[in-house]
C-alpha cells in the first residue's frame, strides 16, 4: 500500500477499508509514514469524516499500537469514565473511589489540563509524594488492593494516540469528530475496561458549546466504543457554569476531600457524580439498571466507604498516609487570599465559565506552554453560581492568589465573566441527555 494513495482516497471521500486504516496507523507509530502525509490524512478526514465503520477501525488500530491491559483475573469488572473537559470538574477524585466501594476495579487512566480546562492528574500533583507515573507493577497491586488507582497515560498504551494529536494540535485538525473519538476512546480500549460511562459537557465552559454539536460527539463516541467491543453510554451534562463551587488544584483537591467526608457537598457536583457512578455499575453488572447503581453509589459516600478507599489509594501511590485526616496540612496554599465582589447587587443570569478557567490558568494554575511549571495553590474557591443573589458585601468568590497583583487581575477577570442582573433565576438540571449502549 502507499499513505498518498490512501490519503487520496480520503480526500475523495471514498470509505477506506480497515486495513488500509490499519497499514496508515502502524506507520504512524513507526514513523514510516511522515508527518506530512499524517497531516494531510488528518486534514482529509477533518474535511470528508469517516463512516461508523471507519471510526471504529481506527480507533481498534490506535489502540493495538501500543499494550492493551487485561485485567481477567480481578474478581470484579474493571469500569471508567471519561470527560471531555470542564471547569470545576473535580468528579474522577470521587467517583473512582466510590465505584471501588461498591465492588468495582477502576484503573482510571487520567490527562493534564487542556487549554482552560483542568487535568485530573494536575489536581493530584498538589498531594505530595503522590505518584501520577507508576510502573506497571505498582499500578496493577493498587488497582488490585485498593480497588481504584487514577494515573497518566503510560508510554506503552495507544502511541499513536500521541503523535496524531501532537500533529492535528498544529494543524487545526483537533475540532474531527472521528479523530476525537479514536483519540479518547483508544487509550480508554487499552486499558482493558469492561465499562465506560462518557462525560459529555455542553454550554459556556465546554469545548462543544451547543447542545447538538456535544450530542453527535457523545453519539460518535458511543456507537464507535460498542462497535469496537466496549460496552459505553453517555451523558450530556450541563457546564454553563463549574461544576464545583472551586477552581483550580489543589481547591478541588480539598473540595473533593469535603465532598468525600460530608464536610460540605456541592450540589451539582453530587447530581453528576452520583449519575455517572449509577450508569457505570448497570454497565458492569453490580446493579440492576441505573437506579440502582445511584443508591449503591450515595451509599458508598454517605457511608465513609468512598473516602476511606480515596485514603487508602493516595497513600499506595505514594502520597500522606493521613491525607483525609489532615489536607490542609500537605496541599499547599496561596500566599494571597482575598473576596472578590460584584459591582452591584443583583442574581447571577449568565456565566462565562470558560473565562473563569482562563483566570485560573492567568493564575499560574495550568499551563500557558507544555514546559510551564503549574502553581498548585492558585484558583477559586466560593464561586457563586446561576441564579445566587448578590450584593456589595456578598462575594462572586474568593481567589486564590501568588500575589496581590495577580489576585487583583483575577478579580478583574472574574467579574467580566459573571452577569448579574436583577431577574432572579431558579438553578437548572445539570444532567440533560443520556445516549444509550
Amino acid at each position: 500500500m502507499l499513505p498518498q494513495e490512501i490519503i487520496r482516497r480520503k480526500r475523495d471521500g471514498l470509505p477506506l477499508a480497515a486495513d488500509e486504516i490499519a497499514f496508515m496507523v502502524e506507520g504512524l507509530t513507526s514513523g514510516a509514514v511522515s508527518e506530512g502525509q499524517v497531516a494531510a490524512f488528518a486534514m482529509a478526514t477533518f474535511f470528508k469524516g469517516m463512516t461508523r465503520e471507519e471510526a471504529v477501525a481506527l480507533t481498534v488500530a490506535m489502540r493495538d499500537s501500543g499494550t492493551v491491559l487485561d485485567w481477567s483475573d480481578l474478581p470484579g469488572p474493571a469500569l471508567d469514565k471519561h470527560s471531555t473537559g470542564g471547569v470545576g470538574d473535580n468528579v474522577s477524585l470521587m467517583l473512582a473511589p466510590a465505584l471501588a466501594a461498591c465492588g468495582a476495579f477502576v484503573p482510571m487512566i487520567s490527562g493534564r489540563g487542556l487549554g482552560h480546562t483542568g487535568g485530573t492528574l494536575d489536581k493530584l500533583d498538589s498531594i505530595p509524594g503522590y505518584t501520577t507515573a507508576p510502573d506497571n507493577a505498582l499500578f496493577r497491586k493498587v488497582v488490585k488492593e485498593v480497588g481504584c488507582a487514577v494515573i497518566g497515560q503510560t508510554a506503552d498504551l495507544a502511541p499513536a494516540d500521541k503523535r496524531l494529536y501532537g500533529i492535528r494540535d498544529v494543524t487545526a485538525t483537533v475540532e474531527s469528530i472521528p479523530l476525537i473519538t479514536a483519540s479518547i476512546l483508544s487509550k480508554k480500549l487499552a486499558a482493558g475496561l469492561r465499562g465506560l460511562v462518557l462525560d459529555v459537557k455542553t454550554g459556556t465552559g465546554a469545548f462543544m458549546q451547543k447542545i447538538e454539536d456535544s450530542r453527535g460527539l457523545a453519539k460518535s463516541l458511543v456507537e464507535v466504543a460498542n462497535g469496537a467491543g466496549l460496552r459505553t453510554s453517555a451523558l450530556i451534562t450541563d457546564m454553563n457554569e463549574p461544576l464545583a463551587t472551586a477552581a483550580g488544584n489543589a481547591v478541588e483537591v480539598m473540595n473533593a476531600v469535603e465532598f468525600l467526608t460530608g464536610a460540605h457537598v456541592d450540589r451539582r457536583l453530587w447530581d453528576v457524580t452520583v449519575a455517572l457512578g449509577g450508569e457505570l455499575l448497570a454497565l458492569g453488572g453490580l446493579a440492576n439498571d441505573d437506579a440502582d447503581g445511584r443508591r449503591k453509589i450515595e451509599a458508598a459516600f454517605k457511608s465513609g466507604g468512598a473516602a476511606e478507599l480515596f485514603g487508602k489509594m493516595t497513600a499506595a501511590l505514594g502520597g500522606p498516609a493521613d491525607f483525609m485526616e489532615r489536607p490542609a496540612k500537605y496541599l499547599k496554599a496561596a500566599p494571597v487570599v482575598r473576596d472578590v465582589f460584584p459591582d452591584h447587587a443583583g442574581s447571577v443570569t449568565a456565566i462565562d465559565t470558560r473565562a473563569i478557567g482562563i483566570a485560573v490558568v492567568e493564575l499560574g494554575g495550568a499551563r500557558m506552554r507544555a514546559a510551564d511549571p503549574i502553581d498548585h495553590s492558585v484558583g477559586f474557591t466560593a464561586l457563586a453560581g446561576l441564579g445566587a443573589k448578590l450584593d456589595p458585601k456578598t462575594p462572586l468568590a474568593r481567589v486564590h492568589a501568588r500575589d496581590a497583583a495577580s489576585a487583583d487581575r483575577a478579580a478583574t477577570s472574574l467579574r467580566a465573566a459573571y452577569h448579574v442582573g436583577e431577574k432572579s433565576m431558579p438553578p437548572g438540571e445539570v444532567v440533560y441527555e443520556r445516549i444509550d449502549p
